[in-house]
């Protein structure tokens, strides 16, 4: 009987790579309309493996799916699955950890230049036949600032090598580096406040978990110079946004510059969007042509290594590989 890959939902505008991957393993795509709750538990038991993006695969979604063997992301971040729940019922869950990270890197800086030179600004002022190049303020030199990074894995540290042929001093908060020396050129700290205090520039780069939920909160945003500007391309619910807001509103903070927010797209009427110091693109980081084949890819041949009896190279629950609920065994056993 061939196996069926339930799709939750994509960002593309075909799954062509993924069937053709999927289909070498004797297995078919059934693709969620509205990737809602209800909808996927009553799509959930007919699938061997879960294929997701955005949508949440809940709980209950999982719950459902009684013969599912494996949720793959497409995509590095896991808070859209319940992977707890996953391991728990024997699921192997799989991401793709390298996905974007040269375009998200390139994404940020481009956002770090774009407010450090007034581009937006200048653009719209000159479209609307403006030509003074000291109508948006005074600029600073780049080289000599300082570039702090919240979060040192793969996509940071090419943030790192950017910032660096600007000129720029870097520095990264990294509690599982406390007291590494410097490397490449970055400085490591273990306290978020030392960060804060010393950047010109404050990027996000950490997962979203319960533990970096709101880390940068009233107090963070207090501690950062009144000047610096913060840069998320990372998770929008890294920012308490409210407290974002109004040290933008209390001029606390010089700007900030966002590819994701707390409520996407943002409500009608969010401030964020109209502030002259606040650059927000719309959760567009992530994106290229080559960047995408290869994250439909990965996360085609993750689902169809599971599929054949085996183990992706980056599955995120390892331990569930020790398990005796490991559905992958008990396939394997049933038709043995």
């Amino acid at each position: 009987m061939s196996a069926t890959v339930l799709v939750t939902d994509y960002a593309w505008s075909d799954l062509d790579i993924e069937r053709k991957i999927l289909a070498e393993s004797g297995a078919s795509l059934l693709v969620a309309e509205t990737g809602d709750e209800d909808e996927l538990i009553e799509l959930a038991p007919c699938a061997d493996a879960i294929l997701t993006c955005w949508q949440p695969v809940t709980e209950a979604v999982l719950s459902a799916a009684r013969r599912c063997l494996t949720v793959a992301r497409y995509g590095v971040g896991l808070d859209n699955i319940a992977v707890d729940t996953a391991t728990e019922l024997g699921m192997i869950v799989s991401n793709v950890p390298a996905f974007c990270t040269a375009e998200v890197a390139d994404h940020t800086m481009a956002l770090v230049l774009a407010h450090a030179r007034h581009i937006t600004k200048f653009a719209v002022a000159t479209s609307a036949g403006q030509w003074d190049n000291r109508s948006q303020g005074p600029m600073r030199r780049l080289r000599g600032q300082t570039f702090g990074l919240v979060g040192y894995g793969g996509i940071a540290r090419e943030v790192a090598i950017r910032a660096r042929a600007f000129g720029y001093d870097v520095m990264a908060f990294s509690p599982s580096r406390a007291g590494t020396p410097e490397e490449d050129g970055v400085r490591f700290t273990a306290n978020l406040t030392e960060l804060l205090r010393a950047s010109d520039v404050v990027s996000l780069h950490l997962p979203l978990t319960a533990n970096t939920r709101g880390i940068i909160g009233r107090a963070e945003l207090s501690a950062m110079k009144p000047r610096a500007v913060l840069v998320n391309t990372a998770r929008g619910a890294l920012v308490d946004q409210d407290a974002l807001i109004e040290a933008l509103e209390q001029e606390r903070l010089g700007g900030a510059a966002l590819d994701v927010l707390d409520g996407e797209p943002p409500a009608e009427g969010n401030p964020l969007a109209a502030m002259q110091q606040v650059i927000v693109t719309p959760h567009a980081a992530f994106d290229s042509i080559e960047a995408i084949a290869e994250l439909q890819e990965t996360a085609a041949r993750n689902v169809s290594i599971v599929l054949a009896g085996g183990v992706p190279g980056s599955i995120v629950n390892p331990a569930v590989l020790g398990s005796p609920a490991l559905r992958v065994k008990t396939r394997a056993r049933a038709s043995s």
